[in-house]
């Protein structure tokens, strides 16, 4: 029997639309800059430049509805809408033509950022670790399964307090999810629990404490937070 020095932490999980069951998270990957309106005002080039990664902890994971903290040692917290794709079945090197069949479900997500860290780091060529990774930086939707899902395209959108401040279409996507999921899946061995946050389209902006995000995407669903 298997003892420990302390009891091991929860596992996190995403509750899943319509069911008690939960999706256990092993790991999240975001893709950055896969939007080219988001990478032109991030100061970037939006050609197809081959995709590159950064990751969150999985218990960052801010269940939908529960509020989110605002973090400690910055005063530039941004939001960044997402389409979420959770990984059902594990693989290396997936075919493009094959990656869809690696998903269990979709979710909204949003990627909150440290903005001012992030951009510090960028300067002194630093990891954005701290900028991206911090605790509470991923509040997510319910999960819903892909049967009936297009991630190819669909209306993306966030209001906060009621004012819509990013909008686009999935169709905008630089890589699309096949190939995110093909691509990734040549670096990491991806596996059940894999959580992909899959880029934001432009609007990004700073929120304050108080400020409700309501993001929305098109045929997955809805993710509410409150800053606190």
């Amino acid at each position: 029997m298997v003892s420990y020095v302390f009891p091991p932490p929860p596992v996190a999980a995403l509750p899943i639309k319509g069911s008690d069951a939960l999706f256990p998270v092993r790991r999240i990957f975001c893709v950055g800059r896969n939007y080219a309106e988001h990478a032109i005002e991030m100061g970037s080039d939006p050609t197809r430049e081959p995709p590159f990664y950064f990751a969150k902890p999985a218990d960052s994971v801010v269940i939908n509805g529960a509020d989110m903290p605002y973090p400690s040692v910055t005063k530039s917290l941004h939001h960044e809408m997402e389409l979420v794709v959770a990984i059902g079945r594990g693989g290396r090197n997936i075919a493009v033509e094959d990656a869809l069949s690696h998903v269990w479900g979709y979710c909204a997500g949003l990627d909150m950022t440290r903005r001012d860290i992030q951009n510090e780091a960028k300067k002194t060529g630093r990891p954005w670790d701290m900028g991206k990774g911090f605790d509470k930086s991923a509040p997510m939707g319910l999960l819903v399964p892909a049967a009936g899902v297009n991630p190819a395209k669909g209306k993306i959108e966030l209001k906060v307090n009621d004012k819509v401040t990013q909008i686009s279409d999935l169709s905008k996507l630089i890589w699309s999810v096949p190939e995110v999921i093909a691509n990734l899946s040549e670096l990491a061995e991806l596996a059940p629990g894999d959580l992909i946050m899959t880029g934001t389209p432009e609007g990004v902006a700073a929120v304050v404490r108080g400020d409700v995000l309501e993001g929305f995407v098109e045929g997955v669903g809805d993710i509410r937070t409150k800053i606190i």
